[in-house]
């Protein structure tokens, strides 16, 4: 059984915060990769880059170009110089099964998450695949 340390501690407490930035309503989801002890990127979710930030329609339900918090801090990576090969990734909310993939391909060794997704999809299909996964409680923190 892996065991949450200080720094673990720390980069999801800063998760949280991220996803206070986010403009969607039902939801607030924050994420970070860190490699080496240094964040190399975050995101949050929210609408595309020149979007509307509005997240949900007036039902309440949330659009489907909505980006999850973790396939923008992949994404922006994608326009840097950084590689996300071995690095660990902190999430408010365990990944849907889509963005299960991105990890997967982005490289991610670790995943380190709060809160479940409705469904487990995309965390078994990542632990079939050897990622390493650490839920934490937020009463961890």
């Amino acid at each position: 059984m892996q065991k949450i340390n200080k720094f673990d501690k720390a980069y999801l407490k800063m998760a949280l915060e991220w996803a206070k930035l986010s403009y969607c309503e039902r939801k607030q989801v924050g994420a970070l990769i860190v490699k080496d002890r240094m964040i190399i990127s975050d995101g949050y979710n929210g609408t595309p880059s020149g979007s509307e930030n509005c997240c949900e329609d007036e039902n309440g339900k949330t659009h489907w170009y909505v980006l999850h918090a973790e396939a923008n801090a992949i994404l922006k990576l994608a326009g840097s110089t950084q590689s996300a090969r071995r690095a660990t990734l902190y999430l408010t909310l365990s990944p849907c099964k889509d963005c299960s993939k991105l990890i997967l391909q982005a490289g991610i060794q670790r995943l380190v998450y709060i809160n479940a997704y409705s469904d487990n999809e995309g965390i078994s299909f990542l632990q079939d695949h050897g990622i390493e996964i650490l839920q934490v409680t937020e009463n961890e923190l």
